[in-house]
């Protein structure tokens, strides 16, 4: 195993790698940067050349796809044959396809990857999966050694999936974070002074949210239908309860954007001539498919 890059995560990265057992050799372009790491069980690579060739499996983790293409190409031609490359910097879907398309021509098995943990300390943790997108053969060949950084779940040979889902998870989480926050903010809009704290309003929340998945998986079923059944509870109902929030957001003096902004998309749905549809007809708008 060879990683390739160590900042905070790929060091990260080799010390989970080193304590599951498996004999890990590093690289980073800044001198000396191997030494801690050589202190704790791996093997410190004088070039990325020699990284390279002493494990069929290089991982990668460094701060562009530009510093990516540059170490790869300071490798002599030839170098990755028959070997696998995992890709963990942080890039967007054409990033990730013409990474792979370089690892074709060089004979490599690619794997592009997003590590889910939402800070170093979470790799290695199996709560945490690690997202792979690429090759299923080198998946299915490294997936022993990819389990130790997380629990490994290959998205599809598409090569762009997992950057795709790694902002798509980003965006679901930032839109939890933002209506927790503005639930936080409402019923403590009495101040430090009032009875409702933003852990008891959390405390509920917690609760609340676990009926959330359920719906989540309902609306992904009509989605992939394209049938947005309203089950009694159509759009229009859900935009008078939105009209209630923006109000109360109003009369307790925390700003109203968040809920405007949904109510606003609920508006252009019902005024396409879907207010009796259920809310997952939203994705229409967000596909710009519904238009007044």
């Amino acid at each position: 195993m060879t990683v390739l890059g160590l900042g905070s995560i790929g060091t990260a990265l080799a010390e989970v790698l080193v304590a599951a057992g498996h004999r890990t050799t590093v690289w980073d372009g800044t001198p000396g940067a191997g030494e801690a790491l050589a202190g704790k069980g791996a093997v410190a690579a004088g070039s990325a050349a020699e990284a390279v060739a002493a494990s069929p499996l290089v991982v990668i983790r460094m701060a562009t796809y530009e510093a990516v293409r540059e170490v790869l190409d300071s490798v002599a031609a030839g170098a990755f044959e028959g070997r696998g490359i995992v890709n963990l910097t942080p890039g967007s879907p054409l990033h990730a396809r013409a990474a792979a398309d370089w690892a074709r021509r060089h004979g490599a098995g690619y794997l592009d990857g997003v590590i889910m943990a939402t800070s170093p300390p979470g790799i290695g943790n199996p709560d945490f999966p690690v997202l792979f997108s690429g090759s299923r053969a080198a998946f299915d060949k490294h997936r022993e050694v990819l389990a130790a950084l997380g629990e490994p779940v290959h998205l599809g040979t598409d090569t762009a999936l997992a950057s795709v889902y790694d902002t798509a998870l980003l965006g679901l989480m930032w839109s939890t974070l933002a209506g927790w926050l503005h639930g936080a903010a409402l019923v403590g809009a009495d101040g430090p002074g009032g009875n409702e704290t933003a852990t008891a309003f959390t405390d509920v929340a917690d609760r609340w949210l676990k009926t959330v998945g359920p719906l989540m998986r309902s609306y992904a079923a009509q989605i992939d239908s394209g049938q947005y059944q309203g089950d009694g509870i159509t759009l229009h109902l859900h935009r008078s309860a939105m009209d209630l929030l923006v109000h109360a957001s109003e009369l307790r003096g925390v700003d109203p954007d968040l809920p405007e902004l949904l109510r606003e998309l609920t508006g252009r749905a019902i005024e396409a001539g879907h207010g009796d549809d259920g809310y997952a007809r939203l994705v229409e708008v967000m596909r710009r498919n519904d238009r007044s």
